[in-house]
């Protein structure tokens, strides 16, 4: 059971503790964005917009989400390594039976309790039962898709960028879903959701569409919330496959529909921004920009100099371009090289809004006011970072060391990410002592959220009995609670 946060012990005294006084705070959270898919960290995509966020703000260079969707939002949202929260495998697919627990304790509930409005727009997959849904989380509202947008059957283009040819399912008979979900051609309509209802389905011109939807959404909750603390979430579908840049973004880039989509998602970043000078809040607010992981390779995305791509904890699978901006609070065109993550937003959010978070379990998350208010003097926030690929523990770093354990078959790698980002060159045989050094770090997991499996130290995750599709195969949406049912063919 979740424990009333007024119980809980206050993390930090924060320095905008009351009142109108407290910062607001948006998160702006890329789908599969590549470490150098924007201006910032060295594309050519044209992103002015993200640019002069930068050139007002801090980049984050060594920041990290994790190799895959699910467990990076739930690092996000619970402050904590995402097995720890909701350990899993891989990611939730439709109608899965498991979700974030709602016994967890969420960032939007750390906010909400210290008197901020909040609200998800965007792509949640955290879970799609309504246990699990971002009103259950914390949210005052929530609107967008449950999970990614290739979820869908094929004939709705969801399997297939814009203009290519559907791909033809197998002929013999698709899997049975299991604890994560349905998968593949075996999964429904993908649901377009207002708070805890589905509203309508999502077909070509609704991809071609949700990132200008979900960016007017955002900008009417920063206008209508201008009067008091808010926590805007605002995980956008893009840039994941399939690739759905709208007309007027569609062929523009350098970079095919990947960059045009970059572009897009710049355009949105844009209005934000505007719009928090126009209504006199840029000064009040924190804007994070990230990604949930690495970029896709294999679907356009560029992430020089890192090594590797989403679903690896090779870097370009897990470091991830960030920009931190807040006028006259964070020093305008620096960067900061110390390690940071996803987990560690909690912990700095509630720092800057004085508010409180659980005190009866683990949080691994840390502050970072330290190196986001460019504190030169201040001892970097974190000395190191575990590297999970789902129940796996593959790799671990401690300052400019990473080392890749070893596998079968495969000796454990060791690389200076100070001198080698793009984890180019094996140093294990010349610096024996650092791997065993780092092999003792690894170690201290065993007796805690394990290496393998699940250890001691993982919570148990959501559970339903019986899930069901949010959308039948023929546009049904399930009866209400008054017994109405809708069809969106």
């Amino acid at each position: 059971m979740k424990l009333p946060l007024f119980l809980a012990a206050a993390l930090f005294a924060g320095p905008l503790a009351t009142g109108a006084e407290k910062p607001n705070f948006i998160i702006i959270n890329i789908d599969d964005l590549g470490y150098r898919d924007i201006g910032p960290f060295g594309s050519n995509n044209r992103t002015p917009n993200l640019d002069r966020m930068a050139k007002e703000g801090r980049k984050l260079a060594s920041h990290y989400a994790a190799p895959v969707c699910t467990p990076s939002r739930t690092a996000l949202l619970t402050g904590c390594y995402p097995k720890r929260a909701l350990p899993l495998p891989h990611v939730l697919f439709p109608a899965a039976a498991l979700g974030l627990h709602p016994d967890e304790i969420t960032l939007a509930e750390v906010l909400k309790e210290a008197g901020y409005a909040t609200a998800c727009i965007g792509k949640w997959h955290l879970g799609d039962q309504p246990d699990f849904l971002p009103t259950k989380q914390g949210f005052d509202s929530y609107y967008g898709i449950p999970y990614s947008n290739d979820m869908g059957p094929a004939a709705d283009g969801s399997k297939s960028n814009p203009g290519k040819p559907l791909p033809v399912p197998p002929k013999s008979a698709p899997p049975p879903g299991d604890d994560t979900g349905l998968k593949g051609h075996n999964q429904p309509p993908l649901p377009l959701m207002e708070n805890d209802k589905v509203i309508g389905r999502v077909k070509v011109d609704g991809q071609f569409a949700i990132t200008r939807d979900c960016t007017d959404r955002a900008v009417k909750f920063i206008r209508d919330s201008k009067d008091r603390p808010f926590f805007l979430y605002l995980p956008h579908v893009a840039v994941h496959f399939p690739l759905y840049p709208s007309d007027k973004f569609r062929g523009k880039s350098p970079n095919g529909l990947l960059g045009d989509w970059v572009e897009e998602v710049d355009w949105s970043v844009g209005r934000i921004l505007d719009t928090l000078r126009e209504t006199g809040l840029a000064e009040r607010t924190l804007v994070l920009f990230t990604s949930d992981n690495g970029g896709s390779l294999p679907h356009g995305s560029d992430n020089t100099p890192l090594r590797g791509t989403k679903g690896q904890t090779l870097e370009g699978g897990i470091r991830v371009p960030t920009l931190a901006w807040w006028l006259g609070k964070i020093p305008a065109g620096t960067r900061t090289d110390s390690i940071t993550s996803n987990m560690d937003v909690l912990p700095t959010f509630a720092r800057l809004a004085g508010a409180k978070v659980p005190a009866d379990r683990k949080i691994d998350g840390v502050d970072l006011w330290p190196a986001l208010g460019g504190d030169s003097s201040a001892k970097p926030p974190r000395d190191h970072f575990f590297y999970f690929r789902g129940l796996d523990l593959e790799a671990v770093r401690s300052g400019p060391w990473k080392l890749h354990l070893a596998k079968a078959g495969q000796a454990p790698q060791l690389y200076h990410l100070g001198d080698d980002i793009g984890e180019s060159k094996d140093l294990a045989k010349e610096h024996p002592d650092e791997v065993r050094r780092l092999q003792e770090l690894a170690a201290t997991m065993k007796g805690d959220l394990g290496l393998a499996g699940k250890g001691p130290g993982c919570r148990p995750p959501g559970r339903v009995a019986n899930p069901q599709p949010l959308m039948s195969a023929d546009g049904t949406v399930r009866a209400d609670a008054a017994g109405e049912v809708k069809r969106f063919p």
